[in-house]
């Protein structure tokens, strides 16, 4: 860690799994942090841990983006805030189907409102957290940040396309703005130290949450949705990024954010895809459990295969990831047993 200050970002949903992760990445690499989240999917537990692991004091406030006048007294309150990295966001591909509106509303809204009180704020440089999702059907792989956008099979991914197509056009009116879009794919693990991790609520949407839950014995079985795809074991292959990897990624984004200008967009992904099964197989060798599956139909929307082409994060903003998938599966691990029940119970207490 360098001992020199940097700048104070403003970290919106910093309390949730991605948000987090960077948090603590942030304050190791010695910026100055101040997070926004309303705690829909976020848990404050998470930034009391951080603070208690890197000894710092973080400024965390209970706002609502759809709220803007209380998103412009965080910035009157902290007037040296430089940046902002935007992950506040709903994220439940199913959900979003159901409730389309709201998701619109809440990603797509909420991000005007920030916007705009970043815009009376004087700030100028954001980095927005997209996805994948983006892309939809696959037209080839592994797939680069030149592959057509817009082919969306949620709400939730057109709520992230529509965010991105508004950045962009505020970088064609204001040149002075810089914004950095990054697409995830599949991020996964927890922090080294098994303090914070992903704390899904309820049945988890994600696939290592599940596995994580069954070998801990909270779930009886891990449902596999089609055997049939055209991969090398017939389950689906997805790119997964230890989550370590991606907050380093949004370090990587912040050095190059400090000295450019316009709309800048890149993948993170590992470049390497693994199958469901193999999932399964590395989370049993890290953890000595077996886990129970069962194959059953093919759900709508699923493709076969995701996989990103990382080379130009590689080139622009020398960023690699750097762990395997059995380092996710063990990091994972790490964090269930420490956390049987999430954030949710810490000595005793219900938080």
């Amino acid at each position: 860690m360098s001992t020199e200050l940097k700048d104070t970002v403003l970290v919106t949903g910093g309390a949730g799994y991605v948000g987090s992760h960077t948090v603590i990445t942030l304050v190791e690499e010695n910026y100055k942090v101040v997070v926004i989240d309303n705690f829909a999917n976020g848990n404050r537990e998470s930034i009391n841990r951080i603070e208690a692991l890197t000894n710092t004091s973080i400024p965390c406030y209970d706002v609502d983006l759809l709220n803007k006048e209380d998103i412009q007294k965080v910035f009157k309150k902290h007037p040296d805030i430089s940046c902002v990295i935007h992950f506040a966001a709903l994220k439940a591909v199913g959900e979003s189907v159901e409730k389309p509106l709201l998701y619109y509303r809440v990603n797509v809204l909420g991000t005007i409102n920030l916007i705009e009180a970043m815009t009376d704020a004087r700030v100028t440089k954001i980095i927005f957290s997209s996805s994948a999702t983006v892309y939809g059907d696959p037209k080839y792989l592994p797939m680069d940040e030149k592959h057509p956008v817009g082919n969306c099979t949620s709400p939730y991914a057109k709520s992230k396309q529509f965010v991105e197509e508004i950045l962009f056009d505020i970088c064609r009116i204001k040149p002075e703005w810089s914004v950095m879009v990054l697409r995830y794919f599949n991020p996964v693990g927890a922090h080294s130290s098994g303090m914070i991790g992903e704390d899904p609520q309820g049945t988890p949407n994600n696939l290592t949450p599940y596995v994580s839950q069954v070998a801990i014995g909270k779930r009886a079985e891990l449902l596999i949705y089609g055997n049939d795809y055209n991969t090398h074991d017939g389950t689906g292959v997805r790119d997964y990024l230890h989550i370590t990897d991606l907050a380093s990624g949004h370090i990587a984004a912040m050095k190059k954010l400090k000295d450019s200008t316009g709309f800048k967009v890149y993948n993170l992904g590992t470049g390497k895809g693994s199958s469901v099964l193999d999932v399964v197989k590395a989370f049993e060798k890290v953890s000595g459990k077996k886990i129970n599956y069962n194959i059953v139909n093919r759900r709508d929307g699923d493709v076969a295969t995701m996989c990103a082409d990382p080379a130009k994060a590689k080139a622009e903003l020398d960023w690699t990831a750097k762990y395997t998938l059995e380092d996710m599966c063990r990091d994972l691990w790490n964090w269930q047993l420490k956390n049987p029940n999430g954030f949710r119970k810490v000595n005793g207490l219900a938080h």
